[in-house]
């Protein structure tokens, strides 16, 4: 069997896209079962939407993400360059020979002239495409008009009927008739080279073996085919992915949230997350199997897998997926991923992230089996890095503004204040012990006192927030209660 080899071929346009990453993941999947080389092409050629940061920012939520390549951008390889914008030369030489061989042509008709053509077209109920005005003008006499000023561009010369079949590795036999086709455009009049033919050329040239990309370039590949079989190149595999549709089956946009990986991360969801949850974004293991990892993945990856339908895109399922995997980790692998996010919020510091470590890891841990995204989890330890100044509101009408609240606190109070070891086994007896002497449930004293010393009427066991807290730092925090309530109108 010939090498297989992949290629992920974005443009830095943007930021990745949670589809293009799918797309990349997908590829990687596939690559890595089969032993192959994935190659990361840079396709760049379209100047005008280019974004100065895209490539740095592509590179780097990819290898967040954990998908490596072979080839290609901070690497090299054989097949290089690896940027389309420094392979112009040898566009313009395959132009030029299929000029030389008649399979491609000069074409001066202007914009006007095209949009003209349509509209009779669209008038007549024809078939939207170019008219063929320039296909028969000498080569000789087009070359004069060039050397004269005259912009054109250059088409490839197909067929006026027929058909092309496409054998999809996930669609099957796909038939497109070559009458709703247009004669190619390969390269403009600026002599950059037109997506399709560019594309072509890099495949051929980088040997690849089979291209696994969104369904929506399902359309391009019988240009694409047509280009192989005009520059003679031997053709390569196709798969096409499913599309990726909003819940309510409208096309993916911002209005739907995060679209980007670098989104995602910014909101506090794991590289492992987000792979395992675009892992299953149109493919399964033909189980009921949900949480999955890369390794295994690779080993039961089949294209023969892929569903034929839209994918769903479901932020629920991924912070579902996201929680499972900050439960499941390991103390320090959470604590050391939530770390740069405390320190973004001003909880702790640099210094106080190394000095307090073990501290930190224990809050995180107590804290963790409650969120779905480390951002959640950054909200849910506030507390215990910050003075408590705001009390939740409903907790205020429910546990302090009532007669027995001031008594209940101060009794609380002088019962934490004799624990002399201050673990979570002695406080939880003292204060259990407190409620069987006042004949009280104990969520009576336990619940004004997680509002007191957290602000906040749901926290982790309220003994372990006691330990991590302190002793001194409890009573300050229930005095500062009491001093509420005896300064507050009930």
């Amino acid at each position: 069997m010939n090498p297989v080899r992949v290629r992920f071929a974005p443009s830095p346009t943007g930021y990745l896209h949670i589809g293009g990453a799918r797309t990349a993941l997908f590829n990687w999947f596939f690559v890595r079962k089969h032993h192959g080389q994935f190659i990361l092409r840079i396709e760049d050629t379209d100047t005008q939407r280019l974004k100065e940061d895209s490539v740095s920012q592509i590179l780097t939520s990819m290898k967040w993400l954990g998908i490596d390549w072979d080839e290609g951008p901070e690497i090299g390889g054989s097949c290089g360059p690896y940027y389309q914008s420094e392979r112009l030369a040898l566009y313009q030489k395959e132009a030029q020979r299929l000029i030389e061989e008649g399979k491609a042509y000069y074409c001066f008709c202007t914009p006007e002239e095209l949009t003209q053509t349509r509209e009779f077209q669209r008038q007549a109920g024809q078939a939207l495409r170019y008219n063929g005005k320039c296909r028969d003008i000498p080569l000789t006499s087009a070359l004069k008009r060039i050397e004269a000023g005259e912009k054109a561009v250059i088409r490839l010369r197909i067929p006026d009927d027929g058909q092309i079949t496409v054998t999809d590795l996930i669609h099957g036999k796909v038939n497109f008739r070559l009458d709703q086709l247009d004669d190619l455009i390969i390269m403009k009049s600026n002599e950059i080279p037109a997506y399709n033919f560019a594309c072509v050329i890099d495949d051929n040239a980088m040997n690849i073996s089979h291209i696994i990309r969104a369904e929506e370039h399902l359309s391009n590949t019988p240009k694409q085919v047509l280009l192989y079989q005009a520059l003679g190149y031997k053709e390569v595999q196709f798969a096409h992915l499913s599309m990726i549709l909003a819940p309510d089956r409208s096309k993916l946009s911002k209005r739907h949230g995060a679209t980007s990986v670098e989104e995602f991360r910014e909101q506090g969801f794991l590289a492992p997350a987000i792979i395992n949850y675009l892992t299953f974004l149109g493919w399964s293991t033909g189980d009921e199997q949900e949480i999955i990892t890369p390794a295994e993945t690779i080993e039961k990856f089949e294209l023969t897998k892929v569903s034929k339908k839209a994918a769903i895109y479901d932020t629920k399922k991924l912070a579902w997926i996201n929680g499972q995997y900050l439960n499941s980790m390991s103390a320090d692998d959470v604590t050391h991923e939530a770390i740069p996010f405390l320190v973004g919020k001003g909880l702790i510091t640099q210094t106080q992230a190394a000095g307090q470590y073990h501290t930190i890891k224990n809050i995180i841990d107590v804290v963790r089996s409650r969120v779905k995204t480390l951002v959640e989890l950054t909200e849910a330890t506030e507390y215990f890095f910050k003075d408590v100044t705001a009390y939740d509101e409903k907790g205020l009408r429910k546990y302090f503004l009532k007669p027995q609240a001031l008594d209940l606190l101060r009794r609380g109070r002088d019962c934490l204040a004799q624990v002399e070891c201050f673990d979570a086994g002695h406080t939880e007896d003292a204060y259990r012990q407190l409620t069987e002497e006042l004949a009280l449930k104990s969520g009576d004293l336990i619940h004004p006192t997680r509002l007191a010393l957290t602000g906040r009427m749901v926290s982790p066991g309220l003994f372990d927030v006691m330990v991590l807290l302190g002793k001194e730092c409890c009573l300050t925090r229930i005095d500062r209660a009491i001093k509420y309530i005896m300064t507050t109108e009930v």
